[in-house]
C-alpha cells in the first residue's frame, strides 16, 4: 500500500435508515461524484412515469409547506410479504429496521398549493400491491411515511413536520416527472461472487494484542455490479458498543482499511483485492444501528 488517508470522511453523522440505503445508494454515489460506466447505466437503469397513489401534506423547518405524492409503478418490486402483527414485531425487535421497501425517491419540484403559494413536492414511487396494503393497513402506512420522511430530509438537508395530513380529495400536487429506477429486480448491491477475488479477513490476534488493539468488528464487503470488475465496494461494519462517530478513526488506504477507536474497543485492519480512488471515498455512520457504511469506488481495470 504507497499511502493512507485520513479525512474528516466521519464529521458527519447520518440517522437513516437502513430501509432506504440499497434504493439510495447509487444516487448518494452519483451526488458525490461516483459515476456508474455509461454502458452498464443503460442496462441497469429505465424511466417510468409515476402514477398517482395518495398525497401527504406537511410544513419544513420554516414553516412552509410541502407535499409527498406517494406513486406507483408495476417495475418498482414489490417488498416482503408480511402481516400487520408480523411488522409490529419486527419493529419491536433489535432490528427494527429489517423490513425494506424497495422505492424510487425523485428530485423536489416547486409547485403551486391550491391557493397559488409556493410550496415543495416530492415524489416516492413504490410497487402497486404495496400502495394498496398501505390504504388498508394504518400500521404499514405510518411506517412507510415515516421512513420516507426521514429519507427526504437525509437526502435533500431538510427538517419535515411529522404534524402531517392526508388529503381526501387530491391524489398528488403539481406535476409527476419520470424517474430513473433499477431495470433489474436485484438488489443494487449484492454479495460478491466466486469468481471475484476473496476479501482477506481481518488476522486474528491473541488475548494480548485484543487488550492493545481492540476487538475486531462484525463486518461485510459487498460489490458493485456482482459480475467482473466492481465500479465500487461498500463495506458495512457493525459498531455496537459506539456512541460517537467521534470516538472513530478511519483511514482508507490504496487497498487497504484501517479502523481504531477510542479506547481500543475496536480495532481493524483488512486489505482489499482492488484499487481504490481514495480521494472519491466517503463514510457514514449510522447512529441508530451503529453501523458504519463505507463507499468506495475502484480504479477501473
Amino acid at each position: 500500500m504507497d499511502s493512507m488517508q485520513t479525512g474528516s470522511m466521519l464529521d458527519t453523522e447520518t440517522t437513516d435508515t437502513e430501509a432506504l440505503y440499497n434504493q439510495l445508494l447509487l444516487d448518494a454515489a452519483s451526488r458525490e461524484g461516483f459515476q456508474m460506466p455509461p454502458d452498464a447505466a443503460k442496462q441497469n437503469v429505465l424511466q417510468v412515469v409515476p402514477k398517482p397513489g395518495f398525497c401527504l401534506k406537511t410544513k419544513d423547518a420554516e414553516g412552509k409547506k410541502a407535499f409527498i405524492n406517494v406513486c406507483h409503478a408495476d417495475n418498482v418490486p414489490a417488498p416482503k410479504d408480511m402481516t400487520d402483527d408480523e411488522l409490529l414485531k419486527l419493529l419491536d425487535s433489535e432490528d427494527p429496521f429489517g423490513f425494506r421497501i424497495p422505492m424510487s425517491l425523485g428530485e423536489p419540484h416547486a409547485e403551486l398549493d391550491k391557493s397559488g403559494s409556493g410550496c415543495t413536492a416530492y415524489d416516492v414511487v413504490v410497487n402497486p400491491g404495496f400502495l394498496e396494503k398501505m390504504k388498508k393497513s394504518e400500521i404499514f402506512r405510518a411506517f412507510f411515511l415515516s421512513v420516507t420522511l426521514e429519507g427526504i430530509e437525509d437526502k435533500y438537508n431538510q427538517t419535515l413536520s411529522r404534524d402531517w395530513v392526508l388529503l381526501k380529495n387530491k391524489r398528488f400536487v403539481g406535476t409527476l416527472p419520470e424517474q430513473n429506477i433499477r431495470a433489474e429486480s436485484k438488489p443494487l448491491i449484492t454479495e460478491m461472487d466466486n469468481s471475484a477475488p476473496t476479501i482477506p479477513k481481518a488476522p486474528k490476534l491473541d488475548a494480548q494484542d485484543l487488550k492493545a488493539r481492540g476487538q475486531t468488528p462484525e463486518y461485510r464487503i459487498v460489490q458493485d455490479p456482482v459480475d467482473g470488475h466492481p465500479d465500487y465496494l461498500v463495506a458495512e461494519i457493525n459498531l455496537p458498543k459506539v456512541k460517537t462517530v467521534n470516538s472513530v478513526t478511519l483511514d482508507i488506504g490504496e487497498d487497504r482499511i484501517l479502523l481504531e477507536t477510542r479506547s481500543n474497543v475496536y480495532y481493524l485492519d483488512i486489505y482489499l483485492p482492488f484499487f481504490l480512488l481514495q480521494d472519491e471515498c466517503g463514510a457514514q455512520f449510522n447512529r441508530k444501528t451503529r453501523i458504519l457504511t463505507i463507499t468506495m469506488p475502484v480504479q477501473p481495470s
